[in-house]
């Protein structure tokens, strides 16, 4: 099997596995070092000879969460501030033209890598004879601090880490038919951050015809930063640094480890506080020009088939470890509601909805304030995403992962991140066996979603021989697959929660809050430590 291809910068050679070639670590844009440091990505250089590219490159320098270190599986290997490399996994080098899936990973926009064994692209390549492709973008403040907010002004240098997701594509374009994928026929997929980045990216001219799908898995529209929530940040990390506002060119020379020190104290403090992401996307009116909920809700996606999702119990980990979350009675869960949803005429008539909703669980607190975060970050964003695509583009499809981890006794349910190693077919993954259950049932169901994903990097439709139809979404009916121990469509899955919660709000979709919602640690979460079990199930 050929494992030597020709890239437009020069020659690569990556190695020859079981029916598929993998290649890493290629640069798809110059090292963001010295002058670079803060700016928009450019070109990589061409190089002589051939390059080894069998080794994952560096991931973007960050601070792994705790639940990640020790988990195999979750490692991001070395980091390092010259990051911007990529993976490709395909069945051949042959000249065909088969369906490429672009992979985005999630971390908050603060930690991840796309060279994290949960995330090979083998299973995925080989089952379904498409092309495979992951990337490194910048995190944290590198990528995310947008110092342009503090002039008021637009800029070419707002949004790097998404700049660098274009760069990517871009490069993914000009190449992957030497990889034996099509260019015309690409679909993105990602999770958390790597969702709520598809959402931007559907939204920005430089992306536009770079794909033609996107799965977005747990994220989406979420609220991003305005100006001036951007510009709190940057003046916070500044202060940390010892510069003033108008300092802001020194960050050029600052040490990296020194910015990141700085970046771990802001991204606690607002943490402590007002919980939202301090490092992410910014409606910044050049690079973003617009809010992607109110850019789609308009049509800007017509034309792209959306897959969209959640994790049933994205949030229940979260509650029980996080004392800011974690109601310890009644009145506590009252004013968790109150701050979750400030327009709530009536917090017990919200909380009693959803009791009859979780039906045995509904006198676990944990399992009640669960579902609410769950539905308040994750489900009701999906859906507006959802319902506004839809409008525009017939081919919207929505689905909702049910798969119970068997860790503590079920405790964790079907949490965040959960779906992870069943898209990539990788429930074997070192370190995720007893958060998973790597068994007969699980490794069927990894069948089906892989299958489904693949089936819609196709075709734009998710259905296939061993799934139910799987009719498109509409805000009549509210289709959507779930996908657990027993598959099948359903119809406004939790329906009168949604309707409660959203009626709460006195409007059809989430209420949105400048700078962000308090979804920072959930959006991190893959793995969470020990927690104590609840009573039971819910929904």
């Amino acid at each position: 099997m050929r494992d030597e291809t020709a890239t437009r910068q020069g020659r690569v050679r990556g190695s020859a596995g079981r029916s598929v070639v993998a290649f890493r670590g290629i640069p798809f844009a110059r090292a963001p070092l010295g002058p670079l440091r803060l700016r928009p990505p450019e070109r990589p250089e061409a190089w002589q000879g051939v390059v080894d590219a069998t080794a994952f490159g560096a991931a973007s320098l960050q601070s792994p969460p705790s639940h990640a270190l020790g988990v195999p599986a979750l490692s991001v290997g070395c980091q390092d501030e010259d990051c911007l490399s990529l993976n490709v996994w395909t069945p051949a080098i042959d000249g065909a033209r088969r369906p490429v899936m672009v992979w985005i990973h999630g971390g908050g926009f603060e930690w991840g890598s796309s060279g994290q064994p949960l995330f090979d692209g083998s299973r995925l390549a080989r089952r379904g004879d498409v092309v495979v492709v992951s990337f490194n973008y910048r995190l944290g403040a590198l990528g995310f601090a947008h110092l342009a907010a503090l002039a008021g002004r637009a800029s070419t240098d707002a949004n790097l880490g998404l700049l660098d997701q274009v760069a990517a594509l871009t490069w993914v374009r000009e190449n992957v038919g030497a990889f034996g994928g099509d260019p015309e026929n690409v679909t993105l997929f990602g999770e958390s951050a790597g969702a709520i980045s598809i959402a931007a990216l559907v939204t920005m001219p430089c992306a536009a015809g770079l794909f033609r799908r996107a799965i977005l898995q747990s994220g989406g529209l979420q609220p991003l930063h305005d100006a001036e929530a951007a510009a709190a940040v940057v003046r916070d990390l500044l202060e940390e640094l010892w510069l003033s506002p108008d300092e802001t060119e020194s960050l050029r020379h600052v040490p990296a480890a020194s910015v990141l020190a700085a970046q771990r104290v802001v991204s606690g403090r607002l943490r402590a506080s007002p919980q939202r992401l301090g490092w992410q996307p910014c409606v910044d009116g050049k690079v973003l020009p617009r809010d992607p909920a109110e850019a789609i809700r308009a049509g800007a996606a017509r034309g792209l088939a959306l897959l969209v999702g959640t994790n049933r119990d994205e949030c229940r980990p979260l509650v029980a470890l996080d004392p800011l979350l974690r109601p310890a009675d009644e009145a506590a869960l009252r004013s968790r509601v109150r701050a979750l949803v400030p327009e709530v005429p009536d917090p017990e008539r919200l909380v009693a909805a959803y009791r009859r909703g979780l039906g045995s669980g509904a006198d676990d607190l944990v399992c009640l304030a669960s579902a609410l975060e769950t539905d308040a970050h994750f489900r009701l964003p999906a859906i507006r995403l959802a319902e506004s695509q839809a409008r525009h583009e017939r081919r919207t499809f929505m689905y909702r992962f049910d798969w119970p981890s068997p860790a503590l006794g079920g405790a964790l349910g079907a949490c965040h991140g959960l779906e992870l190693p069943f898209v990539f077919g990788n429930t074997d993954a070192p370190g995720l066996e007893a958060l998973v259950g790597d068994g007969p049932e699980a490794r069927a169901l990894a069948e089906q979603v892989m299958d489904a994903w693949i089936a819609f990097a196709r075709s734009g439709d998710p259905g296939h021989a061993a799934l139910d139809a799987w009719p498109a979404y509409d805000a009549a009916l509210r289709a959507t697959m779930r996908l657990g121990r027993q598959c099948g469509v359903v119809h406004d899955p939790g329906g009168m929660e949604r309707r409660a919660l959203a009626g709460a709000r006195g409007r059809a979709e989430p209420a949105r809050r400048r700078g962000g919602v308090g979804t920072r640690t959930a959006l991190q979460l893959v793995q969470p430590g020990p927690l104590r079990p609840p009573g039971s199930e819910p929904r």
